[in-house]
């Protein structure tokens, strides 16, 4: 049969919940298990204000009563009461839990975020194109006249070898040279290694 067990101060028909707890820090298992009906229902009814869910709040609930099982040697009676001390280990879970919840849900908001991100920036992606055609331009007009005519025919208007040099006037041989010519000047110019 068990022993009534009283919360508060200590009359002659059973321990003190600040008895069982110290027995319970020697290890005895029959003292956690009087602490354990003494005080589950009000370990609970802290956490479930808490966290407002009954079945985390269960969870919890037997988190904190584990835990006054390992932790039960570290209890102060100087530092307050058995009681008190019990229910603050159960508050401190239970926000502990809030805030576990919380920053989980920070982390899946974020990498929701994360997913609608373009894999590159725009921006960058248009400055740098703008860079990049300002320098071709500006090493184009480095080419002589008949090299930048050539490039331009034959790279920006699509014309074959033999087309530029309809266009140009000049022999197939020439046109080719050129090209070659004006390529080589322009990837130096623009600092492209081969």
């Amino acid at each position: 049969m068990k022993e009534a067990v009283h919360i508060g101060t200590k009359p002659s028909s059973g321990p003190s919940l600040q008895e069982l707890v110290d027995r319970v820090a020697l290890g005895d298992e029959e003292a956690f298990g009087a602490v354990y009906d003494a005080v589950a229902g009000s370990v609970l009814g802290v956490v479930r204000a808490v966290l407002r869910d009954h079945a985390q709040s269960e969870e919890v609930a037997q988190e904190v009563l584990v835990e006054v099982w390992r932790t039960a040697p570290r209890y102060r009676p100087e530092r307050g009461t058995a009681i008190n001390w019990i229910l603050t280990l159960a508050h401190r879970r239970a926000v502990d839990r809030v805030r576990s919840a919380e920053a989980a849900a920070a982390r899946d908001h974020k990498a929701a975020l994360l997913d609608r991100t373009p894999e590159f920036d725009e921006v960058t992606e248009q400055v740098e194109a703008r860079l990049e055609r300002e320098q071709v331009r500006r090493c184009l007009r480095t080419l002589t006249e008949i090299q930048r005519q050539a490039v331009t025919l034959a790279y920006y208007r699509g014309l074959t070898h033999r087309q530029v040099a309809e266009a140009l006037t000049l022999p197939l041989g020439t046109v080719k040279t050129r090209l070659r010519d004006g390529l080589i000047r322009l990837r130096d110019c623009l600092g492209v290694t081969a």
